[in-house]
């Protein structure tokens, strides 16, 4: 039986996310993503039968509690004026 390819519309994001688009999608590499599973600064995957997901929520909040950014008071990024 052939697998049918479904599209989702392109302003949907899955929710489940392979190892490669994981790490895309925080902006790092695979292996440094892999790095970031191994010591707990982003979440484990999910299993659903022979596939290896993230859940783009879990990604989220992991993402949401790694330093730097608007919660620390600043950044090299931020103006002064």
């Amino acid at each position: 039986m052939a697998r049918r390819q479904i599209d989702l519309p392109p302003t949907l994001v899955p929710r489940g996310l392979s190892r490669e688009v994981a790490a895309a999608y925080v902006g790092v590499g695979a292996s440094l993503f892999d790095e970031m599973v191994k010591d707990g600064r982003m979440p484990k995957p999910k299993t659903i039968n022979t596939r290896t997901v993230w859940d783009r929520r879990a990604v989220d909040r992991a993402f949401d509690l790694l330093p730097g950014g608007g919660d620390d008071g600043g950044g090299e990024w931020d103006v002064e004026t």
